[in-house]
């Protein structure tokens, strides 16, 4: 399989390039620093699979993902990732990623994954499935999860109001709302809530 390898860290990108190609089914056909120069480099030399690290300058491994979905380009992607997210996770489905895999994943772990997701399947890795499983699914809407966020900062409701061009009463709506969904006694609790189960942005 032709792979192309996108992360930002010379030494890492390097290492793992090295490993991989060790792999008698696995050519590294190129490696980018950066998004927007991973993304060229794909629509250019048509890979297999593209590896991604998903946080890059420009655009990150999940921008370039949606990007080749709009494209209906054929590249697999495999999402490499330090952060155990469930939004991340999330939006990276929807974007059609068919790996999402650890940084620190031992190299036969990541090389078997790549082969799987070459011949169709899906792989993920067992620590970030399980915290995954654990987040569930956020009953907080995209407003609410950033009324939130504000108040974890250690704003007052006055202050939301004004950063979020919102009147006070709807701010205290929303964190009454919240406190609701999230079934606390206090700001407090629901924040720690929220952040336990990765639901806080």
């Amino acid at each position: 399989m032709k792979v192309i390898i996108a992360e930002d860290q010379r030494m890492l990108r390097g290492a793992l390039s090295a490993l991989l190609d060790l792999e008698d089914d696995i050519e590294i056909i190129g490696q980018a620093e950066q998004g927007e120069e991973a993304l060229r480099m794909i629509v250019e030399l048509n890979p297999d699979l593209c590896l991604l690290d998903i946080e890059m300058p420009r655009m990150t491994g999940l921008d370039i993902a949606e990007r080749l979905q709009e494209l209906g380009h054929p590249c697999r992607v495999v999402i490499l990732t330090t952060f155990s997210r469930a939004g991340y996770f999330q939006r990276a489905m929807k974007a059609g990623v068919q790996g999402y895999l650890l940084k620190d994943s031992p190299i036969d772990e990541l090389s078997s994954a790549l082969r799987k997701v070459h011949a169709g399947g899906k792989a993920i890795s067992p620590e970030l499935a399980f915290s995954f499983w654990e987040a569930a699914e956020n009953p907080l809407t995209d407003r609410e999860q950033e009324v939130l966020m504000l108040v974890a900062q250690g704003m007052s409701a006055n202050e939301i109001a004004r950063e979020l061009f919102l009147s006070g009463g709807t701010v205290r709506n929303y964190v009454s709302e919240i406190m609701q969904k999230l079934e606390a006694k206090n700001r407090i609790e629901a924040i720690q809530i929220a952040e336990k189960k990765g639901w806080l942005k």
